[in-house]
């Protein structure tokens, strides 16, 4: 087969598509054959090494959708020919917190194209557990998209944060994938949404999915116009996934006894807090990390019944895999990039 991998640690130079080994399938697995594969900046972040992968090469990829063409002698639940979208969370199923019904918290969680081999290839051998029937009007583009970003954040919200109808909810990075997904999530449920950018043009895509007031982050801070916005009061619920650059901010801007949720720190792992500033407002500081089975049925079931809509900047061939790296490290357009296997890339289809 033909897959994306590196050897090396590093810039888009160590990205390779060329030939790959195909996989074999154990008795519970099932294979797949990959039709468009989802980027994320964990994909960026495990190219560099930050963290490293079991082993070395590596196929990156979290997100993924394709057909079943073989399954493995205990599958049950599908069979070759069945479309599918694939949920990258691994978890031991055993341990006090699966038994609990919160895998995401397993002590030995890992991620298809984290921390083993992912699905940005031709053929992937997923575990049966982590594939969802995908519906048949429903492409594959979209369906590759969604799992990750729409998982993290509606765990985020719905389950860490709780948010409620009259909550006011800032998302920072809104033209992003967490961020246009949370976006959604929250207008769903009724809530003021404050929405930042680095450009008009985001700051417009982050109106349609939903948000109520926009901030252009390089034009001002954005917990000056949270409060200017807000009468001094702040906001209820800061969704930070930037991390080191904006966590002060964000401390900020939110209300007495607001929640801070974070799930990432794209700008860097190490910011300074104002610990004051956490007793003194009684803020509440949450991680969050992917979805539980349940969560991730919940949320997927929104997005293919048009609740929520994937948002895609660019589908590419899987051969230009370098470009859609870049993309993401450059913060270049708004919404998702998608990969496909150049045997199935019909440049035609996606413009």
């Amino acid at each position: 087969m033909k897959a994306i991998f590196y050897e090396e640690h590093g810039s888009t130079d160590v990205l390779q598509y060329d030939d790959f080994d195909d996989p074999e399938i154990g008795p519970e697995e099932v294979l797949v054959d990959i039709k468009a594969g989802g980027l994320n900046h964990l994909d960026v972040w495990t190219r560099k090494g930050m963290p490293s992968p079991e082993e070395l090469p590596h196929i990156p990829g979290s997100d993924g959708a394709g057909v079943v063409s073989e399954v493995g002698e205990r599958v049950t639940q599908f069979e070759a020919g069945d479309r599918v979208v694939v949920e990258p969370g691994l978890y031991c199923g055993e341990c006090e917190f699966c038994r609990k019904g919160e895998e995401s918290l397993c002590v030995d969680y890992k991620m298809l194209g984290e921390h083993v081999r992912g699905v940005h290839s031709e053929l992937a051998a997923v575990p049966e557990t982590n594939l969802i029937e995908l519906p048949e009007h429903v492409d594959f583009v979209t369906a590759a998209s969604a799992p990750l970003v729409f998982q993290t954040s509606w765990r985020m919200l719905m389950t860490r944060a709780e948010i409620q109808q009259s909550d006011s909810v800032l998302v920072l990075g809104a033209s992003g994938g967490v961020g246009h997904a949370c976006v959604q999530i929250a207008a769903n449920e009724g809530c003021e949404v404050f929405a930042t950018a680095s450009s008009e043009e985001k700051l417009a895509h982050a109106e349609e999915c939903g948000a109520d007031h926009l901030i252009n982050y390089e034009e001002e801070d954005f917990d000056e116009a949270i409060k200017e916005l807000t009468d001094g009061r702040g906001v209820d619920v800061v969704v930070d996934h930037i991390g080191e650059a904006t966590w002060d901010n964000s401390l900020s801007a939110a209300a007495r006894g607001g929640t801070i949720v974070t799930c990432g720190a794209t700008s860097g792992i190490s910011p300074e807090t104002n610990i004051p500033t956490v007793f003194w407002k009684q803020l509440d500081i949450l991680g969050s990390t992917m979805g539980t089975p349940g969560e991730v049925d919940e949320v997927m079931t929104k997005v293919f019944d048009g609740t929520f809509e994937p948002h895609v900047r660019e589908v590419l061939p899987m051969s230009e895999i370098a470009r859609g790296h870049e993309m993401l490290e450059s913060r270049e357009g708004f919404g998702s990039v998608v990969v496909v296997p150049d045997s199935d890339y019909d440049p035609g289809e996606y413009e």
